[in-house]
């Protein structure tokens, strides 16, 4: 493949876009009032709708071309064989995680539409993870934060090398995957930020870890371009493809689908899924 620099430099932005948006989430702790659940809902419904358009109409099938291109009927098994195992890899990192500290496990209404500011309003405090966490240490959510922060950072490294294939392959591809990474990183932000700002009661301090763990996904990027640089060829582009589309399609389904469907907005969940394949599908005829 013949890549620029500013091929590159293009893909690594958008890259860094996508895992930075985590900062939005985080600016939850400067809120005055809980973020509005039919917006989560909608929002991770629309992101699920990209990320399973993108990754069986576009990344898959171009896959299966590129690899029967190189390979003759032999590419098919590849496709497949590298599908499953952006799949499988994606599985690995959630046993190997812990379930209670992975921002990536659903999320209820009660959690990414807390009010961080709820202590000061003893009648919301029913509602708060504030009251839920009443009586354990702060000294506990702190690291609650901390290793949400952590595992974060796990997820989002394949994550960050999804949004760098693709745009190296085709920039509006790229744009779409960062855009569908962005608004699901918002929620993840959230879950970093919260228990670190009830441990800590700092809003900057958690506000910049929120933030900061979403720079695993440029790292990741950037992984991926000193690993596969050497060896990047049409026939490493069409497997790295496919085990992304798998990956894309495992985050979807284990991840944002459970966690907007858990917020109780079944419609808004798939009008929001539908919405995302539809603008998705129109992107990619204009373009």
């Amino acid at each position: 493949m013949d890549l620029t620099t500013l091929d590159y430099l293009r893909a690594f932005g958008l890259t860094a876009f996508a895992g930075l948006s985590t900062g939005i989430g985080g600016l939850v702790v400067f809120r005055k009032k809980p973020i509005n659940q039919h917006v989560i809902s909608g929002s991770l419904g629309l992101s699920a709708g990209v990320m399973i358009y993108i990754a069986f109409v576009e990344m898959l099938s171009g896959s299966f071309e590129t690899l029967n291109e190189v390979y003759g009927k032999s590419g098919d098994l590849f496709t497949v064989l590298a599908f499953f195992g952006g799949i499988l890899l994606s599985l690995l990192i959630d046993f190997i995680i812990p379930e209670e500290r992975n921002p990536h496990e659903m999320h209820g209404v009660d959690e990414v539409s807390y009010d961080p500011h709820a202590q000061e309003q003893p009648e919301a405090a029913s509602r708060s993870v504030i009251a839920r966490h009443n009586g354990k240490r702060k000294k506990e959510l702190a690291r609650v934060g901390m290793i949400s922060a952590a595992a974060l950072i796990a997820h989002n490294l394949p994550e960050g090398l999804a949004t760098f294939v693709g745009a190296l392959k085709d920039p509006a591809l790229g744009i779409s995957i960062a855009l569908a990474v962005a608004i699901h990183n918002i929620p993840e932000g959230i879950a970093v930020a919260v228990p670190l700002y009830a441990g800590t009661g700092d809003k900057k301090r958690a506000f910049l870890v929120a933030l900061l763990s979403g720079l695993a996904e440029p790292i990741g990027a950037l992984l991926g371009f000193l690993i596969f640089r050497p060896f990047l060829s049409d026939a490493l582009m069409g497997i790295i493809f496919a085990a992304v589309a798998g990956i894309m399609v495992y985050i979807s389904l284990d991840e944002l689908l459970p966690s907007a469907e858990k917020q109780g907005e079944h419609h808004i969940v798939i009008a929001g899924l539908i919405i995302g394949m539809a603008v998705m599908a129109v992107s990619l005829l204009i373009l």
